[in-house]
């Protein structure tokens, strides 16, 4: 070789092994934000099992009202971070559909909506995990079975998709349990629980748990518990199966934006 001739170079900068993949999308939980203290308390609980399950993935917070961080808040500080927001609903209401993807095209980076927990069957089985420790028995005779039932207490929403989405998941919690799961709500919809209860009682369903559609502590979860005949379940909060399935959406998410570019 010459001294003028360059010295020759791989054609492969980086070996193929070596190269490292691109961070994947921060994963945003958007909770609705409440007045009770314990609510902030079981999302973050909920977030620290979710970055348990995913070690490496970038899991933050951000909230539609009354806690911080506020969403918006939250994505100003991933600057130009690819995220995926996973709302901590049940159901398709006016925050999945409108106040959360607003808020995500408002972000500087990209930025999509996961869609809300509920209904799926990870969803049923969280409920039905609360409801076993409230002391709803693992195994039931046929008689008992026929004076049993369960009502689901939701929020509500004047949308039917939320309403839609309700029934669906007190359809797969009955296919669990063996016995009727009725839907009722706090506000915004009917029936109440109250009257849900009542209503089953008149079928001859005078043992009547009510199920806590809730991801967290507050004064509609507190309000539907005290309606309860029988028992009352916690709030479905921090447990694996919610965190299991909070990956399942933000996974379903990153698959869809892949077919769609496909």
């Amino acid at each position: 070789m010459t001294a003028s001739t360059p010295p020759r170079t791989s054609s492969r900068l980086v070996s193929p092994l070596g190269r490292r993949r691109p961070a994947p999308p921060a994963l945003v939980l958007v909770a609705h934000g409440s007045r009770d203290p314990r609510a902030l308390t079981t999302v973050r609980a909920l977030m620290t099992l979710v970055r348990a399950r995913r070690p490496g993935l970038p899991v933050h917070l951000g909230h539609i009202e009354l806690n911080e961080p506020l969403l918006p808040g939250t994505l100003a500080a991933l600057g130009d971070t690819p995220a995926v927001l996973v709302p901590l609903l049940l159901g398709r209401g006016h925050h999945v559909k409108q106040d959360i993807p607003e808020t995500a095209a408002a972000a500087s980076a990209d930025t999509r909506t996961a869609p809300p927990l509920g209904p799926h069957p990870l969803l049923a089985a969280a409920l039905h995990a609360r409801l076993l420790e409230a002391g709803w028995p693992a195994a039931m005779d046929g008689t008992a079975r026929r004076s049993t039932a369960v009502v689901l207490a939701a929020a509500g929403s004047r949308d039917p998709d939320s309403a839609a989405d309700t029934r669906r998941t007190a359809r797969l919690l009955s296919a669990r349990l063996g016995v009727p799961v009725v839907p009722a709500y706090a506000s915004a919809a009917t029936p109440t629980v109250p009257a849900a209860v009542r209503a089953l009682a008149a079928r001859g369903r005078h043992r009547v748990a009510v199920a806590s559609c809730f991801t967290a502590p507050g004064r509609f979860a507190a309000q539907c518990a005290e309606a309860a005949p029988w028992i009352a379940s916690a709030p479905l909060g921090a447990q694996d199966a919610m965190a299991r399935l909070v990956l399942h959406r933000y996974d379903q998410s990153l698959s869809t934006r892949s077919a769609e570019a496909a």
